[in-house]
């Protein structure tokens, strides 16, 4: 089965422009995009692993699918024509189905961002007067119609008239969340610009194998999965891979077993890939971390010239990437907030090709760095406004955007306004333009007063301040001056704690910021929580305001963190083993005392990895057997 099928044409240029002038001599409404996004019907559309095989499914499969179930809604629901129906489900060949299953009996999917709170899907549900949800678990006010009791019997639907609009909610860390509203319309545009993106960046629409594959990371209920990693590559049937958990090893297994050529993610993810592989590289020995930093070193010399830079890659760091992702990756996109340049830059030097992209709920997806130079991609730029967009920057530096791909409307705290796409629409995100390219610097609502009186911008102070030992940091207003806080571990030694501390201290002063920056406030409290994945700034705010921020001081650092690691390792080692914690004792041995297995001392032992951010030697089990053992080696080592 091969998925690279392009209808009879001759190459992918041809083909999406055919099917593009398709699209455009069509009625323009939801039912003509549907037919022509599954039209190349022995395309391959899905797949994921189960167990040792691969499942695989068509556009053509899917096509019956939909039109089965959307039969099965019909007589199932019972709503008139046009009726709002939640989808609250997460990313798998079926939320594809039913998303098109709904439009095609007729109604209008409300895509429940499921990183909200209850009470804030049980309000947009009632700000849209959805009639029904349905629901993969998730039980909800209105109706709830599980999508595994959805029975087809046979019978097919298709609706003359689709559902007239999709609607999709906001992330949630502003103040309000926003439902916005898109007809077929604004989508022809989104996938009109995709086309911009093929024509101006080859890259691209590579393929491997003969196969282009997007990796499901990002939700399709979030605007950035929904259009940049679904609607765009779905249009031009190309195929998607699940990922049936997100523990960092099932992501890399996937990638390297489904051979997946696109991955589009937020920042945190690269982030967490980077850090992780840095880790990697330290463990092997200071030798090869000297070795690999002078091949970023010579990389970013030749960060300007692309054949130059691709030829170095590809010899010099053939090793990271069968160590990360492998050889078939083509395309990578990140978006949603800021990424640290340095990161950026390691994946474009190590021979990957990682672009910064904008978009918003409001607007859909806007730009895409498409320079084929990583010095230009390195800076992160997001590029130039594609086709159906326009950008300006207004006297505040706040980014304006206008053009046929913003939404038809929007609905906030119950009104409704329907949007002006002549006006110009302000994003309220800061940003400079450097030679017809765009860079986010911050949010115009993220700005401090520091006591001199001038703005602080967090988004350009944070990433200075990043010193070995603190987790993360985020700038927040304080009663007088702005206070800076320090996620770190908190079974650090007070001596650990006062080290990091002046270490912070001193890249204060050496970017002129001490005496912007009145506190340092140190949390035990992991930045990001549940699913969020870029700072949410008014929610930690709240949380140190009204004390639910654990502190980590020196005085309680030496009151008893050092007997909490020890009880919380001798509970992770007895949680290992499936034994009460009462029968650990620090000097009990992993193997001869507690009849652990190699299996049960390696799961431990990634464990320990990721909450302490430390490489452990596995190799070092006849060592570190005992809890004392690895207390030691953590208290030594942090």
């Amino acid at each position: 089965m091969n998925d690279y099928g392009l209808g009879g044409c001759r190459d992918i240029d041809t083909f999406v422009a055919a099917k593009l002038q398709k699209l455009d001599a069509a009625d323009g409404g939801f039912a003509s995009l549907f037919v022509l996004m599954f039209s190349e019907k022995e395309n391959l559309l899905y797949e994921k692993s189960e167990g040792y095989r691969i499942r695989q499914t068509t556009y053509g499969e899917a096509y019956n699918d939909i039109l089965h179930l959307a039969a099965a809604l019909r007589r199932t629901l019972k709503v008139p024509d046009g009726a709002v129906i939640g989808l609250s489900m997460d990313n798998s060949l079926l939320w594809i189905e039913l998303f098109w299953a709904i439009l095609a009996a007729g109604c209008r999917p409300l895509l429940l961002n499921l990183r909200l709170s209850d009470a804030s899907l049980e309000q947009a549900l009632a700000d849209c007067g959805a009639q029904a949800v349905i629901s993969d678990g998730r039980q909800y006010a209105v109706r709830t119609v599980l999508a595994q009791d959805i029975q087809t019997d046979g019978d097919t639907y298709l609706a003359e008239r689709f559902g007239g609009e999709l609607l999709v909610m906001s992330s949630g860390t502003s103040a309000h969340v926003k439902i916005c509203a898109y007809s077929a319309e604004e989508f022809r545009c989104q996938i009109h610009d995709s086309y911009h993106i093929i024509q101006q960046c080859a890259v691209a629409k590579q393929h491997y194998d003969g196969h282009i594959k997007q990796l499901c990371f990002l939700p399709f209920y979030h605007v950035f999965g929904l259009i940049a990693m679904y609607i765009w590559f779905a249009f031009f049937s190309r195929a998607f891979v699940q990922l049936n958990d997100m523990q960092p090893q099932t992501i890399v297994n996937t990638i390297k077993r489904h051979k997946v050529t696109h991955i589009f993610a937020v920042p945190l993810f690269w982030e967490t890939v980077y850090d992780q592989a840095i880790k990697t590289i330290k463990s092997r020995g200071d030798k090869t971390y000297q070795k690999f930093q002078k091949g970023l070193r010579i990389a970013q010399k030749l960060s300007g010239s692309p054949a130059l830079s691709r030829a170095f890659a590809k010899k010099a760091f053939r090793e990271v990437r069968d160590n990360l992702f492998g050889e078939s990756i083509c395309f990578l996109i990140t978006g949603g907030s800021a990424i640290r340049p340095e990161v950026i830059a390691f994946f474009n030097a190590i021979g990957y090709h990682l672009a910064d992209g904008y978009g918003m709920t409001e607007i859909g997806i806007t730009s895409v760095e498409l320079s084929l130079v990583p010095r230009q991609r390195n800076s992160c730029s997001v590029g130039k406004p594609m086709t159906y967009a326009e950008y300006k920057i207004n006297e505040n530096g706040e980014l304006l955007v206008r053009g046929s791909v913003i939404a038809k409307y929007i609905i906030e705290d119950g009104k409704t306004t329907v949007t002006d796409k002549s006006a110009w629409f302000n994003t309220h995100d800061l940003a400079v333009c450097e030679n017809g390219s765009y860079r986010i610097v911050g949010r115009a609502d993220d700005l401090i007063v520091a006591p001199n009186g001038e703005n602080l911008n967090p988004n350009l102070a944070e990433p200075l301040l990043r010193v070995a030992g603190v987790n993360g940091v985020c700038l927040i207003p304080g009663e007088k001056t702005p206070v800076l806080l320090a996620s770190v571990n908190r079974y650090l030694t007070a001596e650990q704690l006062e080290k990091i501390d002046r270490q912070l201290k001193a890249r204060l002063a050496q970017n002129n910021l001490t005496g912007q920056i009145g506190k340092i406030a140190y949390i035990s409290d992991p930045l990001l929580q549940d699913d969020e994945f870029k700072l949410n700034r008014r929610r930690l705010l709240s949380d140190y305001q009204s004390g639910r921020l654990h502190a980590v001081t020196p005085q309680t650092q030496a009151d008893g963190a050092q007997d909490a690691l020890m009880l919380h390792l001798r509970q992770m080692t007895a949680t290992a083993l499936d034994i009460d914690v009462t029968a650990v004792a620090p000097q009990s041995d992993f193997f001869a005392d507690l009849g652990g297995t190699s299996l049960d001392y390696f799961a431990l032992i990634a464990k320990l990895q990721e909450d302490f951010g430390l490489p452990f030697p596995q190799s070092d089990g006849d060592t570190l057997h005992t809890v004392q053992a690895l207390y030691d080696y953590i208290k030594e080592n942090q």
